[in-house]
């Protein structure tokens, strides 16, 4: 039997994994579902270019890795354009089937804090919101050791004549990463000495932005629909999320911005 679209797909199983909980279903539920959903289906696809991007970096391709952070600016556009679509649910509406999310969490999505450890903000306490020996806390453990994509990036910035300081070669990678002035020094230099690096420059920093507005309407979207209310699963709601705002991915890019 010849391949088709929907075998390839597997669109039968996927499309069986939409199942409101509320009885009857409320309208919107459906569209919550779809969203969050998707959402992970795209940090699946941001894990793997992530983790392209270190190759690229490590293996000192620039070209390639120009290319993989183009993606991924371009994903993060998708993602903070999603909250748009998210936002047509009232409070109301979501405040009609909320109850039946009983303690799942957005707080909970271990593909998020995987890219965040991987991105190089390690949080130690995220674990504790997985169960231990499970797959999700699983993962987080290897991320958390794992040398992060800004790791990867001080091995492209050597090959590029950067020094790149001992207590950073050194450092323990469970702890998130932290900005460097001698890192800065080699980068602006960079900017001044090697244009085709300035373009991956700024598209990291595109990224990184985009990353950062994703948080920030996330962070104004939960507060527009619960309020001051705790989030579900016990999460903290709003002013947890608060706390996450304007930390950049890639801080020593941004401290340099006032001598370009």
């Amino acid at each position: 039997m010849p391949l088709t679209y929907a075998d390839y797909l597997q669109l039968d199983r996927l499309l069986e994994l939409q199942s409101p909980r509320s009885n009857p279903p409320e309208h919107d539920e459906m569209l919550f579902i779809i969203t969050h959903q998707t959402y992970e289906l795209w940090f699946k696809e941001i894990l793997h270019e992530l983790e392209k991007v270190q190759s690229d970096f490590v293996g000192d391709r620039l070209y390639d890795a120009i290319h993989t952070m183009k993606r991924l600016r371009t994903i993060m556009k998708i993602l903070v354009a999603q909250l748009d679509i998210l936002e047509t649910m009232t409070p109301m509406s979501f405040t009609s089937f909320r109850d039946r999310l009983d303690t799942a969490s957005g707080f909970q999505s271990f593909q998020f804090r995987e890219m965040e450890y991987l991105l190089g903000y390690k949080r130690k306490d995220m674990l504790r919101y997985h169960a231990e020996g499970g797959a999700a806390h699983t993962a987080l453990l290897q991320r958390q050791g794992a040398p992060s994509v800004v790791d990867s990036f001080y091995k492209f910035l050597e090959a590029h004549g950067v020094a790149i300081p001992e207590e950073i070669r050194s450092r323990d990678l469970t702890l998130p990463n932290e900005p460097n002035a001698i890192v800065q020094e080699g980068i602006y230099r960079l900017y001044r000495e090697e244009p085709s690096t300035a373009i991956l420059f700024e598209l990291m920093t595109d990224f990184d932005e985009g990353f950062q507005e994703w948080r920030y309407r996330h962070v104004i979207l939960v507060a527009r629909t619960i309020g001051e209310k705790h989030g579900t699963g016990g999460s903290l709601g709003v002013e947890f999320l608060k706390k996450s705002l304007f930390k950049p991915l890639f801080p020593d890019l941004w401290l340099i911005r006032h001598r370009l």
